[in-house]
């Protein structure tokens, strides 16, 4: 089974049909009564989608709840816990034990509201990056996940990362088309209880933008999850930033932010969170990201989206030509592409532009 995922991971799947069949595939070795798995945002790890299988499907009615707990409270066995960690895979029961009972995300979610009474956790990690994640879950008739089958799923980490990094990649060459033009400013209030105060109709018209498959949950989340992260900022000045790319189906990228709100009195408590279309800067660093391109060649392939020559990229980065011309060849066997206007076109022709209906060079164009 755990070949299975790995040919999927290579099969050149949408992101769609990726998820689907490697979580099934999944369910044959390490049986579950539901699972959800969700897209992240490398650079943050805020959640960008989630798809819901068996039990949770078409339930996302406490999705906003989730977010806010999954983001907002200082939980070890959150997914952005285990993305700065060692740990691939977790299992509440097989992991933890009895501090299970301490977590809010299981006592105020998962066992009163779902009925699940275990929980395993793979994050998709692919070198540094962490694309994703999968929860699985048991309820109380059936037995607590144990240590082998963690162990199984911490082996698929690296095969999950790079189907959910395919997929990005194919969806983005296929799928771009002209529209997503909406209302006005899109602009999101979250109360001090967590309830959306206000909300601007460009917002409600981005958020129906998100809504994806039949397993797709609620776009809201979305927003609940960065308004639970910025909260958290205020106290952790080092915290990653409340802020997501995200896809609409019709192929716009979106940049999500969320920030505190401060009275007049001092008082927080509120959080708005903006939705506007992601610039290509965002976008192409996220792009040349899923590539899977070491350090090195993600500093050749910023130089070439400049326009810089190879004599002179050799020089700024301290190598030789030879080894700069060995960078760019793993570069177009990893894109997909033989030459550099090619691998421009991909970056930024056939991921970004088309749905703008512009033409532009790439120049200045690639930050981070």
């Amino acid at each position: 089974m755990r070949g299975d995922v790995d040919v999927l991971s290579r099969a050149g799947l949408d992101l769609e049909d990726f998820i689907g069949e490697a979580t099934e595939s999944v369910r044959r070795a390490v049986p579950w009564v539901g699972a959800c798995v969700g897209t992240h945002d490398p650079a943050t790890m805020m959640l960008t989608s989630a798809r819901k299988y068996g039990a949770l499907q078409a339930h996302n009615e406490h999705d906003r709840l989730f977010g806010i707990i999954e983001y907002g409270s200082d939980e070890p066995t959150s997914f952005r816990s285990l993305a700065v960690g060692d740990r691939r895979a977790i299992g509440m029961h097989a992991t933890h034990g009895d501090a299970i009972d301490r977590s809010e995300r299981m006592t105020r979610l998962m066992r009163p509201v779902y009925g699940f009474a275990d929980e395993a956790r793979l994050v998709f990690r692919d070198g540094a990056a962490v694309w994703g994640c999968l929860a699985i879950f048991r309820g109380s008739d059936d037995p607590m996940f144990d240590a082998a089958e963690i162990e199984f799923l911490g082996a698929l980490s690296e095969s999950f990362a790079r189907g959910v990094r395919s997929g990005i990649l194919t969806r983005l060459a296929h799928d771009s088309v002209p529209g997503g033009e909406t209302g006005g400013p899109a602009v999101v209030i979250v109360d001090a209880r967590d309830q959306v105060s206000q909300i601007s109709i460009g917002a409600e018209e981005r958020l129906e933008q998100l809504r994806g498959s039949a397993h797709g949950g609620d776009p809201l989340s979305l927003v609940t999850s960065l308004v639970g992260a910025a909260r958290r900022t205020l106290g952790s000045p080092d915290a990653p930033p409340a802020r997501a790319r995200v896809r609409t189906g019709a192929g716009v990228w979106l940049l999500l932010h969320a920030s505190p709100l401060r009275g007049a009195d001092g008082a927080t408590g509120d959080v708005v969170v903006t939705i506007e279309e992601a610039r290509p800067p965002e976008i192409v660093s996220l792009v040349v990201a899923a590539f899977g391109l070491t350090p090195r060649e993600r500093d050749v392939t910023r130089l070439v989206l400049q326009g810089v020559e190879t004599k002179e990229i050799a020089s700024t980065l301290h190598v030789s030509a030879y080894t700069v011309q060995d960078h760019l060849k793993s570069v177009f066997d990893k894109a997909g592409v033989r030459s550099r206007r090619e691998l421009i076109s991909r970056v930024y022709f056939d991921q970004y532009v088309p749905r703008m209906g512009e033409t532009v060079g790439a120049t200045g164009w690639f930050a981070g």
